[in-house]
């Protein structure tokens, strides 16, 4: 990107109702700061996943919902006998660790496996320090390998900007099957043609 205030401009008008708060502008920053792909889709579309995961706020969050919601989505003692063989089968194996290794960053990283792999990807300890997965910085990192590596769902953003194909909608994969694709999908061009003027 080479025209930061054009692209602050487009995109306070067409995704931020016409006034970006300090705090948005610096998680944008963050990512910015360490987005290494050279295809303007792809940032774009990180930059929407961002975007929709953070609602709107482009902070990286914890995952909202208090402890015994966290415990019925992924704890290994779920009360949900298919949420538990879930979070057995992504590495929640002790109880509390649904509450522990529930969703956070810009991307929501969840499930104490991904935490391990992505921490050993980036070389810090997500499994004893979960909360660094909030760190602006460390979000950022998270999101951005994630999504080249098809770390997420074993999809990556490769299989869907190519020379000859863009398929906005169906990158969703790489995060969370097809849920929200059309929306998120939108957003995504919107920070394209700010990426792009």
């Amino acid at each position: 990107m080479t025209d930061r205030d054009r692209f602050y401009t487009s995109i306070r008008t067409s995704l931020f109702g016409g006034k970006l708060k300090p705090k948005q502008v610096e998680g944008i920053e963050a990512i910015l700061a360490v987005w290494q792909a050279d295809d303007a889709r792809e940032l774009a579309y990180g930059l929407a996943t961002a975007y929709h995961e953070t609602g709107f706020t482009m902070q990286p969050a914890k995952e909202k919902g208090g402890a015994a919601y966290l415990r019925r989505m992924y704890d290994p003692h779920s009360k949900d006998p298919a949420r538990a063989a879930l979070a057995r089968k992504n590495g929640n194996l002790t109880p509390g660790d649904g509450v522990r290794y529930a969703g956070r960053g810009f991307v929501q990283l969840t499930w104490k496996a991904n935490y391990k792999r992505m921490g050993e990807v980036l070389g810090i300890d997500l499994i004893n320090e979960p909360d660094l997965a909030v760190q602006p910085d460390i979000a950022a990192r998270i999101l951005f390998v994630g999504m080249t590596r098809g770390l997420f769902s074993g999809k990556a953003l490769g299989d869907y900007f190519t020379q000859s194909h863009t398929d906005w909608i169906e990158a969703r994969r790489i995060i969370n099957g097809v849920d929200r694709a059309s929306t998120i999908a939108g957003y995504a061009r919107q920070f394209h043609v700010a990426l792009t003027a």
